[in-house]
């Protein structure tokens, strides 16, 4: 039986793919109370200690944005340093790993979707950090799939889904910034094409795929009319009368961190590669719908 080791099992995608990849082997799943991702030694080290390893799957990321800005070394011990080790851990074993990467590797000058061979350009130590991860993973270890996601969302932690539904639960309707675009993703189905990927992996190490990939939702939206979505949906779901959220410029809601305007990622070499290809966000989003929210 495959071991696959999984970190960040507590993060949207991380628990997420404790699930959809058990099927594939043996699940060694852990976060921040099994290992410190600051420290290189203690990555190593767990990892040399899981006997029978074949896949390391690294979803574990710090993905505070706007605090990132204030711990730029924090940031890139957990995002950069961290996934460095484990892909050279993966590549002594002479294994796979699955890293993953995020839209903010790019600046959003661009006015359509961005490619795998774009010009990266972070506009944030966030971005920046996570550059330097997939960076690393790439030049470290040949036997790599590196997803970048944009706008990930789903049933646990924080995020902006669960955020706007219990915005509306309380009756409290926000200002939503209206002119920063992207593509809503739903973690389940990060975590399931990575599992239709991981499996074929798994089978045959001798391959002429690995590399850079974007995996997100097809269609495009921006966060106000998402926010819409999950307005209208809470009303009838609740009974609620809320009145949709108010449409603001970026320039009004100001962060610490600069965010991309315009971070669309084509995802056609996903699907030309692999035959995957993610439903439009709104589909996704009315499937999230289906699920039995307690929020």
């Amino acid at each position: 039986m495959h071991t696959i080791l999984i970190t960040g099992k507590i993060g949207q995608v991380g628990w997420e793919l404790t699930r959809t990849l058990a099927p594939l082997g043996r699940i060694i799943a852990i976060d921040v109370e099994e290992v410190d991702f600051t420290r290189p030694d203690k990555i190593r080290s767990f990892v040399r200690d899981i006997p029978g390893l074949k896949l390391i799957v690294n979803p574990a990321a710090y993905t505070n944005v706007d605090v990132a800005e204030d711990a730029p070394e924090l940031a890139k011990q957990i995002n950069a340093d961290a996934p460095a080790v484990l892909a050279e851990e993966s590549n002594r074993l002479g294994i796979p790993i699955i890293h993953y990467s995020t839209d903010y590797v790019f600046d959003g000058r661009k006015e359509t979707s961005y490619s795998e061979t774009d010009p990266t350009g972070p506009l944030g130590v966030y971005g920046q950090t996570k550059l330097e991860g997939e960076l690393a993973v790439c030049s470290i270890n040949p036997r790599h799939f590196v997803f970048r996601l944009c706008w990930v969302y789903g049933l646990r932690g924080k995020n902006f889904f669960l955020t706007m539904l219990r915005l509306a639960k309380k009756n409290t309707v926000p200002k939503v910034v209206c002119d920063q675009f992207g593509s809503p993703t739903w973690s389940r189905m990060i975590a399931e094409a990575t599992a239709l990927i991981a499996s074929n992996a798994l089978r045959q190490h001798e391959r002429d795929d690995w590399g850079i990939y974007h995996l997100a939702a097809g269609g495009l939206t921006n966060w106000h009319e998402f926010a819409t979505e999950i307005f209208r949906w809470a009303n009838v779901r609740h009974g609620l009368t809320n009145e949709e959220p108010s449409a603001i410029p970026g320039f009004e809601y100001p962060t610490k961190a600069r965010r991309p305007s315009f971070s669309h990622l084509s995802v056609e070499k996903l699907a030309l590669t692999f035959g995957i290809r993610l439903p439009d966000w709104k589909e996704q989003f009315n499937l999230v719908c289906g699920e039995n929210l307690e929020v």
